[in-house]
């Protein structure tokens, strides 16, 4: 199959989209079908274009048999509202030279992926000249996220988004997105023969438990007695941070509990600036793919803190990873939301969002009950290998992406 993939993220970006798009890209293509992509050079979530790569140019490359376009893009200093919306446009206008170049390919399907819905315009054209089927699989419903973390006012130009939105998506010959809460919202719009659930998916042979992983403890110089609560990924808005640092504040008087915050974003620094002189609060840059596994298990908790404002229109992608290698999970969530009820079925611990009490106790108790971890590590393990793992997920996709080809 020729098969053309379009979006903004893509490998080698660590976290996010850009991860879960060039891994399936990179699977489609192991499987013998003849994979391009169009997208930007790398820049997530450091918001800082890769070495090696320009925010001005256009770039072909080669990697792992997929064919890669790289397209410009602009890179705001400020991530809030306007500038984040030219970012994305930024884009979605640069990569249409090359979106319209793929025509004379003939490609039998293009993948675009939201975000940005911005170049789903530009998908539609090309598959309509080209004879395509199309595929909008959606990580994020960008528009209400916008909405509920202040990006985008409330009125006239949210209705008319959300207008634009319903017709572009019916448009499409398929439609899929990652969390069961998500299909719910996407079969109000897309007929039910349309939708597709397509969950992020974690590969259980790289990320796995490790019994005592004692790596990362003697290159930070971290007693073996000592709690580490880990938050590792993107630092951004939709993630409700700030939190941690209210939680860390309340236990500063445990010197046996450490929290540790692996990862860049748009609010790394604004971040660093609250957590400002405590001493229970460690900083570290997001690892490479060969530490990950080893990072995940030198957690003895893990944070997993959502704002209530992106409450089932993203689903965190890094809690396919944290249940793969066993860990314990505390996340920030209201109940019976798509993230409550996953971390509720693996034994994990959900507590409303800014409740900080809450989670301070959680953690107190969770140190001094081995046994209860035991458990819970083995019902997380379980759930990853049996609803996540990468060869399922990808193979399922796989055989849809087929039938809507035919």
């Amino acid at each position: 199959m020729r098969i053309l993939i379009y979006g903004i993220n893509f490998a080698p970006e660590l976290t996010g989209i850009g991860k879960y798009t060039g891994e399936m890209a990179e699977w489609l293509a192991s499987n013998g079908e003849n994979v391009r992509v169009v997208t930007a050079p790398p820049y997530y979530p450091e918001w800082k274009i890769g070495e090696g790569y320009s925010s001005l140019k256009y770039k072909y490359e080669n990697i792992n048999e997929v064919a890669i376009w790289r397209s410009p893009v602009w890179i705001p200093r400020n991530k809030t509202g306007i500038y984040r919306i030219l970012h994305l446009m930024s884009f979605a206008i640069s990569s249409s030279y090359i979106m319209l170049k793929q025509i004379f390919w003939k490609p039998e399907v293009i993948i675009v992926i939201e975000p940005t819905l911005f170049c789903t315009p530009t998908c539609l054209f090309v598959a309509k000249l080209s004879g395509a089927k199309q595929w909008l699989h959606i990580q994020d419903f960008e528009i209400d996220a916008a909405l509920g973390l202040g990006f985008l006012a409330s009125g006239e130009l949210y209705r008319i988004a959300k207008s634009i939105e319903k017709k572009i998506m019916k448009q499409f010959d398929r439609v899929s997105t990652i969390s069961c809460k998500m299909m719910e919202r996407l079969t109000d719009v897309v007929s039910i023969e349309k939708c597709v659930f397509f969950p992020n998916w974690v590969d259980t042979n790289v990320i796995y438990p490790i019994s005592r992983c004692n790596f990362f403890r003697k290159e930070w110089g971290i007693n073996d007695d000592t709690t580490v609560v880990l938050y590792s990924g993107n630092i951004g808005r939709k993630q409700g941070l700030e939190n941690i640092v209210k939680v860390a504040a309340k236990l500063s008087n445990k010197p046996n509990i450490l929290f540790v915050i692996c990862g860049e974003g748009a609010y790394k620094d604004q971040f660093i600036t609250l957590a400002h002189g405590m001493k229970n609060i460690r900083f570290l840059p997001l690892q490479t793919i060969d530490r990950f596994n080893m990072l995940l298990n030198t957690a003895d908790i893990h944070l997993l803190p959502q704002s209530a404002a992106a409450e089932d229109l993203v689903m965190p992608s890094k809690l396919a990873g944290i249940l793969s290698c066993g860990g314990i999970v505390i996340t920030t969530a209201t109940e019976n939301s798509e993230l409550a009820n996953t971390v509720s079925k693996v034994g994990g611990f959900v507590t409303p969002p800014g409740d900080v009490d809450e989670i301070v106790q959680i953690i107190k108790d969770i140190s001094t009950t081995p046994l209860k971890q035991a458990e819970i590590r083995i019902k997380a393990r379980e759930f990853a290998k049996d609803n996540l793992e990468k060869e399922t997920v990808l193979s399922a996709f796989y055989s849809k992406l087929q039938s809507c080809i035919k």
